[in-house]
């Protein structure tokens, strides 16, 4: 419980701290006032004034704003400094920088992963790297190391072949639930048998025992690392948009998750290890850049939407319009936040 808070904490911290940086650099960059740089919401834990601006730490960790003067016309106070003052294309550049972050982000920790811990490519052989605690294998005895020679009586001489047959002996066509399997694993220079008890992942439509593959591992140099961060951040980011195309074609949030899903999630991948914590923080960071992008308003987006509609017209929006357009788009997040909470509720009471 305390490594699922604290990961959580540090992936959700990193991830806001970089977002509102965008945010705040550029708005200084263009001339405009910030009151308050800050990092989570509600009451003050630290707070320190330096020169015009706040910089403070609130007691919740979940998000992140910046208190940029003169975000609503009728109540700015800081004259030709205030957000409304600035010219539309200005005003763009600060709305855009938080999501542009959070791409830039991914492409700053892969090569750091890259270039400090090397490139680890799986093992095409059936011994096990990790073993998730508390998950079927880990309960059965299994440990990190062991080579897996048969499954269910059937000899496995890859991982590939290892998958393969616990899919199909764990769960046989016309079985409801899976069926507990015994491993025949070699640990040591001594064969050893275990039985296990997979679950059915309804995520995944796999069923799973809590085990990884063994890796490979090699050094990179410098230039590779760049090289590969580019590649891996650019090829992230493919797969999330065909995942949101295919989302919006079925108009299904199955697979939304909210808080929870990624409290879990985090506390999951940091039993691992620093790298794949690492790898999971650029993985949300590329997702909350995407997000932020949608036309919707109180999103990014949506903010970048109006200001197009601005520079086409040549003047604003009426305050009138922009409250009823804020108002939709918070009506909207809240319903898309109680359909993830829901699934992350679902998914931890059905063991999904």
């Amino acid at each position: 419980m305390v490594l699922t808070i604290v990961s959580t904490i540090f992936v959700i911290g990193l991830l806001v701290l970089v977002h509102e940086l965008g945010h705040f650099v550029t708005a200084k960059l263009t001339g405009m006032r910030v009151d308050e740089f800050a990092i989570g919401f509600g009451p003050k834990l630290i707070s320190l004034r330096r020169g015009e601006t706040v910089y403070s730490l609130r007691a919740v960790p979940l998000g992140g704003f910046n208190d940029i003067a003169g975000m609503r016309p009728d109540d700015n106070e800081a004259g030709e400094r205030g957000y409304c003052e600035k010219p539309v294309s200005s005003r763009m550049v600060v709305i855009l920088a938080g999501s542009v972050m959070n791409f830039v982000l991914p492409v700053v920790l892969f090569f750091g992963i890259f270039f400090f811990a090397g490139v680890s490519t799986p093992n095409p052989e059936p011994v096990l790297g990790t073993v998730l605690a508390d998950k079927p294998a880990a309960l059965a005895g299994v440990q990190d190391g062991d080579r897996v020679l048969a499954v269910d009586g059937v000899p496995v001489s890859s991982w590939q072949e290892f998958t393969q047959v616990l899919q199909q002996e764990a769960l046989p066509e016309g079985a409801s639930e899976p069926a507990a399997l015994p491993l025949l694993l070699e640990r040591g220079g001594e064969q050893l048998q275990v039985t296990v008890q997979p679950t059915y992942d309804k995520q995944t439509q796999r069923v799973v025992i809590g085990v990884m593959s063994s890796l490979n591992h090699r050094d990179v140099g410098l230039i590779e690392s760049v090289q590969m961060a580019f590649q891996k951040t650019g090829a992230i980011m493919l797969m999330m948009l065909e995942a949101l195309y295919r989302l919006i074609l079925e108009l299904s949030g199955a697979e939304l998750s909210g808080p929870i899903g990624i409290a879990q999630m985090a506390g999951e991948v940091a039993q691992m290890g620093i790298v794949p914590l690492l790898n999971f923080a650029a993985f949300l960071s590329l997702n909350l850049g995407i997000i932020n992008l949608f036309p919707l308003p109180a999103l990014d987006g949506g903010h970048f939407v109006t200001l197009c509609v601005e520079a086409v017209r040549g003047k604003p929006l009426s305050p009138k319009a922009l409250y009823y357009i804020q108002n939709v788009g918070v009506a909207l997040i809240i319903l898309l936040m109680i359909l993830a909470t829901t699934n992350d509720l679902v998914r931890v009471f059905t063991g999904g």
